[in-house]
C-alpha cells in the first residue's frame, strides 16, 4: 500500500470535525485566550469526559481567573469546585500547589516550553504540549490516546508508547501541521475512529487507512 498521505488526511479532517464540538481545551483557549486557564482546563480534563470537564471549567471560572487564585481557596474548597471532576481530590492539590511553584519557580510567569511546564504539578508532556499549542499558539505535538491509536492505525508511524509517538510525529508530521494535529484527531477519535469498532464505513479518510490493527468496523 502507498505511503499515508497526510496532508489528504489533515485537510478531510480539518473539514470533518467542524461538525462536531471541539474539546474543552479548544474551547477554553479559543474563548479566554489566556494560557493559565488553558493549563487549569487540560489539568482537569485528564482521564474525563469532555461534558463533565465543560460544567467543572465553567463553574471553575467564576471563581478563578488567575493561577494565583488558587491560594484563596483551602484543598477542601478546590475539591468542592471541581467536583465530579475524576480524580478530584488529586487534581485538588495540584491546583492548591500550583501558586507556591508558579510563584518561587518561574516568578509567577507561565512558561511557554514542554521542558519548563512539565515542573509544574499536575503536567505531564501532554498537558504541557496541549498548553503550548493551544495556550501559547506555539508548535507542539500533544499525543494523548486518540493520537497514538489513530496515527498507528493510518500506519502513518510505528510506535508502541504515546512517547514514542510524540517523538515520531515530530520527526515526521510537517512542522504547519503541529499546534492543530490533536484537535482534529481528538475530535475524530471521539465520534468516528473509536477505539473499538471504528465507524469505517461512512469515515471520510477510509481510502487513506491502512487500518492497523482494525479487525472488526461499522
Amino acid at each position: 500500500m502507498a505511503a499515508v498521505n497526510i496532508d489528504k488526511i489533515y485537510a478531510i479532517l480539518s473539514k470533518e470535525v467542524k461538525k462536531y464540538k471541539a474539546p474543552i481545551t479548544e474551547f477554553v483557549g479559543a474563548q479566554t485566550k489566556e494560557p493559565e486557564q488553558v493549563l487549569m482546563a487540560a489539568i482537569l480534563s485528564a482521564r474525563t469526559n469532555d461534558k463533565i470537564t465543560f460544567k467543572v471549567v465553567t463553574k471553575l471560572f467564576t471563581k478563578v481567573k488567575k493561577i494565583r487564585d488558587f491560594e484563596k481557596f483551602s484543598v477542601k474548597e478546590i475539591e468542592k469546585l471541581i467536583y465530579p471532576i475524576g480524580f478530584f481530590r488529586r487534581k485538588a492539590k495540584y491546583l492548591k500547589e500550583l501558586p507556591y511553584v508558579f510563584e518561587k519557580r518561574f516568578n509567577s510567569r507561565l512558561p511557554s516550553n514542554v521542558e519548563e511546564l512539565i515542573e509544574l504539578p499536575g503536567v505531564g508532556r501532554k498537558t504541557a504540549n496541549l498548553v503550548v499549542a493551544v495556550g501559547f499558539n506555539r508548535p507542539a505535538i500533544c499525543v494523548d490516546v486518540h493520537v497514538h491509536r489513530i496515527m498507528n492505525r493510518l500506519g502513518y508511524i510505528k510506535t508502541k508508547t504515546p512517547f514514542e509517538t510524540e517523538i515520531a510525529l515530530r520527526e515526521k508530521l510537517p512542522l504547519k501541521y503541529w499546534i492543530h494535529i490533536n484537535y482534529l484527531i481528538v475530535a475524530f477519535g471521539q465520534n468516528l475512529c473509536t477505539p473499538l469498532r471504528p465507524f469505517c464505513f461512512k469515515c471520510p479518510i477510509y481510502k487513506y487507512c491502512k487500518r492497523i490493527g482494525v479487525f472488526n468496523y461499522k
